[in-house]
């Protein structure tokens, strides 16, 4: 027992001091500060270009963001294995080339940048004032532009009105003349859109770039477009007729030109990564004056493609939820009703949020335990009741989601973030539970399991954890060395000290 407890010991204060070490290290070598302060928000994007190879060799371009749009580019990585790789540089524009003479099957190259929000749009003073070109258009439509856009001048005094009010329309999916005009060109809206600002005199281009959302992948580059209008160039966007640029959107190209072009290649694709990282400002300013040495150090874990760093910005914050189910369970004594099944509620209610998360648990699991009941009678095997049980509970969840959507309830569809298959198994064992121990039972291991679900979610959420656990991931150790002790531990939990408080007063 004591060889036992000192090797623990041994290991666990390693593991503590080398990962406190670690973090010590990078903290006072790259200056990242330890405790909170004035953060600022970058974004890693990272773009992944496929396609399969013809006959003949291969090049592939890729304009590249220009800093000239609000955002300030901290460092660029490129990755291009077997590839002769140049960025090609021009008075107004970059792109990046990558080519080789001989590719013979399915092929990706990535180029990824790490970008923040300087508060400030700026636009380029040398863009160019002409009309776009427009299509050939035949006699009928062109009566249409000519009818549709006078309409538009007679209720506007203005270029900004007429461009709000053409917009409006495009938006609002029931004018005929749209519709007419969008079957007749066979466009998509932003283009007619755009041939319809040429057809008015209003010079106007195209805008690409990326809505940003922490996390997301797969993403595409989605497009604006931009008019001179009174003078001065504007942001318009026909999706939801606002005039402006929208928050989050990084702007990748202006322009015409195609954004990527692949010769000796077929089926080509250009998908984004996206995850976003709260970043101390004074990390930010070094950065910027090291670009090229800070990219080379252990800056968290920001070397892994982006579509892995999102995974592993929830993935880092399982031990924290880890560490606050042994302490409530060994050093507190609370009963739980599974050893880790708070952590996948915890888990749950960062997606879905506190409230309406444990509303949705509590619907679920109380609907569930109600049909179980009724299935006991049937006297079926266990897996087929587990199995009807796991049926049921994507049927309410399904319901759920419906009816808070005819109720306007947005927030109740994130309800497919709960874990199907272990609500249907913490629903058969609270049945089993209750005919064996009683409802007296259930309550109490079930109300443990959302009190310490609810206090992992807390700290899973509060943005110093996140902050330590992304940049300091070797803190897990210290986390680690912790549980270990922990699970030496062998004295009184604070709840047999309570239980047995009267003993106490005895002696």
């Amino acid at each position: 027992m004591v060889a036992s407890r000192t090797q623990i010991g041994i290991i666990a204060g390693g593991l503590i001091l080398f990962g406190l070490g670690l973090t010590l290290y990078k903290s006072i070598s790259l200056g990242l500060p330890l405790l909170p302060e004035k953060y600022q928000d970058v974004w890693t994007v990272e773009s992944k270009i496929s396609f399969y190879p013809t006959d003949g060799p291969a090049e592939v371009s890729l304009s590249l963001p220009e800093n000239d749009n609000g955002w300030v580019i901290l460092n660029e990585n490129f990755a291009s294995s077997g590839f002769g790789f140049t960025v090609a540089t021009t008075e107004d524009s970059r792109a990046a080339l990558w080519t080789k003479q001989t590719v013979s099957d399915f092929t990706t190259v990535y180029y990824k940048t790490q970008v923040y929000d300087q508060d400030a749009v700026r636009t380029p003073q040398n863009l160019s004032e002409e009309l776009a070109d427009l299509p050939r258009l035949s006699d009928t439509q062109r009566k249409a532009f000519d009818l549709f856009v006078k309409q538009l001048r007679e209720k506007s005094t203005s270029d900004t009105g007429f461009v709000v009010l053409l917009l409006q329309e495009f938006a609002s999916g029931n004018n005929q003349d749209v519709e007419f005009i969008l079957s007749d060109l066979h466009e998509s809206r932003v283009n007619a859109i755009r041939y319809l600002l040429t057809f008015a005199g209003i010079p106007s281009h195209l805008l690409r770039g990326i809505q940003l959302e922490d996390g997301r992948r797969r993403q595409v580059l989605s497009t604006l477009l931009e008019a001179f209008i009174d003078g001065h160039w504007v942001a318009l966007n026909p999706a939801d007729a606002s005039v402006g640029m929208p928050g989050n959107f990084y702007l990748w190209k202006r322009g015409d030109d195609a954004v990527l072009t692949v010769l000796g290649g077929e089926k080509s694709s250009l998908e984004f990564a996206l995850v976003k990282n709260s970043v101390p400002i004074r990390t930010v300013v070094s950065m910027e004056q090291r670009s090229e040495e800070f990219a080379l150090l252990d800056f968290s874990i920001y070397a892994l493609p982006v579509e892995q760093q999102g995974i592993f910005k929830g993935l880092l914050l399982i031990p924290v939820a880890a560490l606050v189910v042994v302490f409530m369970r060994v050093v507190v004594g609370l009963s739980t009703s599974g050893t880790f099944m708070p952590i996948l509620i915890a888990l749950a209610l960062i997606q879905t949020t506190l409230l309406v998360g444990l509303a949705i648990f509590l619907v679920v699991v109380g609907a569930g335990l109600w049909i179980r009941s009724y299935l006991s009678h049937m006297n079926l095997l266990l897996v087929s009741r587990v199995a009807s049980v796991v049926i049921v509970v994507i049927l309410l969840m399904a319901a759920i989601a419906i009816v808070s959507y005819k109720l306007g309830i947005d927030q109740a569809l994130t309800v497919t973030f709960f874990p199907t298959i272990i609500l249907a198994w913490t629903i058969e064992r609270m049945s089993i539970l209750w005919e064996e121990e009683g409802g007296h039972e259930v309550f109490i291991q079930g109300g443990g399991s959302l009190l310490v679900a609810v206090l992992a979610y807390l700290v899973m959420s509060n943005r110093f954890i996140e902050h330590l656990t992304f940049n300091f991931p070797e803190l897990l150790l210290t986390l680690l060395g912790v549980i270990l002790l922990l699970g030496k531990y062998t004295g009184y939990r604070l709840s047999e000290l309570y239980r047995f408080r009267e003993m106490k007063k005895l002696a």
